[in-house]
């Protein structure tokens, strides 16, 4: 008959050196992180240590993301390179935004001059009509001034006319917000707004003037060209000075 009287024990054995093991790995572990924390303080409080020993560089191995590994010095004249390489396009940003806000300056400043020197609505709309379309690359443009206009009102040019009734019934909710809105505007508004070229208009910012005179038009091709988010000042500012000119513009026809 086999004798088992000593398998527990044996069975005890192994559990307890199972528990030495993972009681000696677990202390391992626990000095590896305590020595990790100490060289770090270390190297906080001792910037310099990698100057003076400039030969510990290149032994350092850092791993990538490919599952190689470089060196300490090699990570860094990468990750330098790369900075480089952003900061290199930021600054070629910089200098294009630049370019475009002086090209945006001259182009504004000679419209509000051409529009100054205008003597009736039809030179002050076609200044406005030809330089949205020459310098600022609008594809569609229409100035409409809604009637009975002051004076005659006869010498309109590029420059439309219509009944305020008509424009209450076709863009009412655009001229009560009383702002430059930009999008995708409704069949009849886009209709009545671009007349001819609606069927081509995708999206638009509209400019309600003050003082019930009238609406500046733009519209594109594009869908996603005048979004919501777009920045309105230019229109905006554009806007404000034709509420000031057009006035006595019309006085004089």
């Amino acid at each position: 008959m086999t004798d088992h009287s000593d398998a527990p024990l044996l069975d005890s054995d192994v559990e307890a050196s199972l528990d030495r093991q993972e009681a000696a790995d677990s202390e391992s572990q626990r000095s590896k992180k305590l020595l990790a924390r100490q060289v770090a303080r270390y190297l906080m409080q001792n910037p310099t240590f990698f100057a003076e020993h400039m030969d510990l560089l290149e032994s350092i191995q850092l791993p990538k993301e490919s599952g190689k590994t470089v060196s300490l010095m090699t990570h860094q004249t990468n990750l330098l390179r790369e900075r480089n390489i952003e900061m290199r396009q930021r600054l070629d940003q910089l200098l294009q935004n630049a370019r475009d806000n002086d090209q945006l300056f001259l182009h504004s400043r000679r419209l509000v001059l051409a529009l100054l020197e205008a003597r009736t609505v039809a030179e002050a709309g076609s200044a406005l009509l030809g330089s949205f379309k020459n310098d600022f690359k609008v594809e569609f443009t229409t100035l409409t001034l809604f009637a009975p206009l002051p004076g005659s009102g006869q010498q309109l040019g590029d420059v439309r006319s219509s009944a305020r009734t008509s424009a209450e019934a076709a863009i009412g909710s655009i001229l009560r917000n009383g702002r430059t809105v930009c999008g995708t505007l409704r069949p009849s508004e886009t209709a009545y707004l671009f007349g001819k070229h609606a069927d081509r208009v995708a999206s638009a910012a509209v400019v309600p003037l003050a003082g019930q005179l009238g609406v500046l038009a733009v519209g594109s091709s594009d869908p996603n060209h005048y979004r919501s988010s777009l920045d309105t000042l230019f229109l905006s500012y554009i806007g404000e000075i034709l509420e000031r000119l057009l006035p006595d513009l019309l006085a004089r026809s």
